[in-house]
């Protein structure tokens, strides 16, 4: 049954003969995190878990020990099994996290609370953190600057050949359990099915490292003896598929639980590698060039985006593009993870939209990069009240267009905006939005949106105890 507090407890007066020093962020990060509407959003997402875990079954874990902990693993970018740690051994933490003297969350049911949140309750506490700071006055939504990132996925360098090797390995693997189970399930069609569980990791995992030596020969010979290997993976991975495929069949005649989440990781995975000899057999053996939305680039997270920014040294960066709207004060007021490389003109729009939403009115100034402008998004700004558009044109400026960015207001604009390039590197190396460490696409919403809402109650409560 879900639970929402533990009886309260002053750890630190009851160990007053001890030494402690109470941290004044921490105290006004306690006060915040005391606001309901956050509870209830988290609250609403952890009761979904199962039909009766309002009503039923044995006490929970408390909402609100899960918030502060989760608030406290991305406020120190620590792991799960860090935050059990550390909170169970800190006295301050245990208070803060409203956990006194209670067992401390393992690591694993922390993770499993914590994936059970949605992407949208996230923008929900989001919104209302920025609600807060506007209220506690760190920012009063005056000035808007808009930007954006790549926050890249937790998977190694994409090639053809080690997409191949991988789909070999886990349909090998999953074969293997297969295997087992339908041996203790000892029916007649598991005699049928034995010589279907070749696993072909090995000759898979071999071959790809041939290719990737011949493709570092840049001779003829070293081109040629790469397609040859590639024919060989190809084949291999065909195989494998096949077998993997009248195993699922197989697995579908069985009735036990074990067999039923074997068959769907079978038929989730297959499809994959399917892509994959796809696209490999385009680029390598038809000599075709194929477009970045069509192309695969992991098995483990299919979400992947193929971002070109042209960085220097940075020909492609794998991960999705995320939109970041900051406000004066410091405060992250909106994010966005984008589809695919979407332009960065059509995101000038949806941030003043979403600032007046959240504001009431349009910020005096707004500012963005040069791939932001265009004279439709002037225009616009300048129509829904933003006095001072920041908005510097590319190309080719006639005189009166330079004479006009030469302004004064102009000039000191374009100055603070190239603040925001320093807060997303501080976003990047303290809140982890350098590498998404969760996994699937509402796994990387959720590793955004955290790492965003600790920079913000950070920045909050900075502000509060300083005054």
């Amino acid at each position: 049954m879900l639970v929402e507090k533990h009886k309260p407890v002053n750890l630190l007066a009851l160990v007053a003969l001890v030494p402690l020093k109470w941290d004044k962020i921490l105290d006004c990060l306690d006060r915040l995190l005391d606001q309901d509407p956050l509870f209830q959003a988290v609250k609403a997402d952890l009761a979904r878990r199962y039909r009766h875990t309002l009503t039923r079954g044995r006490h929970s874990t408390p909402v609100e020990v899960i918030l502060r902990m989760l608030v406290v693993k991305h406020l120190y970018r620590w792991s799960y099994e860090q935050t059990e740690t550390f909170v169970a051994d800190s006295i301050i933490l245990r208070q803060f996290c409203r956990v006194y003297w209670q067992k401390v969350p393992d690591d694993t049911v922390l993770n499993r609370w914590a994936n059970l949140l949605q992407p949208e309750t996230l923008h929900q506490l989001l919104a209302h953190v920025s609600t807060m700071a506007h209220r506690l006055q760190v920012t009063r939504g005056r000035k808007l600057r808009t930007d954006g990132t790549v926050v890249e996925s937790d998977i190694h360098l994409p090639t053809d050949s080690s997409l191949l090797a991988d789909g070999v390995r886990v349909l090998g693997r999953t074969l293997g359990r297969a295997r087992r189970v339908l041996q203790s399930a000892a029916t007649d069609s598991v005699q049928v099915a034995q010589t279907l569980f070749r696993n072909r990791w090995r000759s898979a995992r071999n071959t790809a490292r041939e290719i990737s030596r011949a493709v570092q020969q840049t001779t003829q010979e070293g081109k040629k003896r790469s397609v040859r290997l590639y024919r060989k993976l190809l084949g291999v991975t065909r195989a494998s598929v096949q077998q993997a495929q009248q195993v699922a069949a197989v697995l579908r005649q069985e009735t036990t639980r074990q067999a039923d989440q074997l068959a769907k990781q079978i038929e989730h995975f297959v499809p994959l590698v399917e892509q994959v000899v796809r696209q490999a057999t385009r680029r390598v053996l038809q000599g075709e060039s194929v477009p970045a939305q069509d192309k695969l680039v992991s098995l483990f997270e299919p979400h992947t985006d193929i971002i070109r920014r042209g960085k220097p040294g940075r020909t492609a960066e794998f991960g999705h593009k995320v939109w970041i709207d900051e406000v004066d004060g410091g405060i992250v007021s909106d994010y966005r993870v984008l589809d695919g490389n979407a332009p960065d003109q059509s995101q000038w729009l949806p941030s003043l939209e979403r600032h007046q939403e959240l504001f009431g009115r349009p910020p005096d100034q707004m500012s963005g990069d040069r791939g932001m402008y265009s004279r439709d998004n002037e225009a616009r700004a300048q129509v829904a009240g933003v006095r001072r558009v920041i908005l510097p044109q590319a190309g080719h400026r006639s005189a009166a267009r330079k004479q006009y960015e030469q302004q004064r207001w102009f000039r000191r604009g374009r100055r603070y905006h190239q603040g925001i390039e320093g807060r997303i590197s501080a976003l990047k190396r303290r809140y982890g939005l350098d590498r998404c460490r969760d996994h699937g696409e509402s796994g990387f919403e959720r590793w955004v949106g955290w790492g965003i809402i600790a920079h913000n109650l950070l920045v909050i409560g900075s502000a509060v105890a300083t005054r």
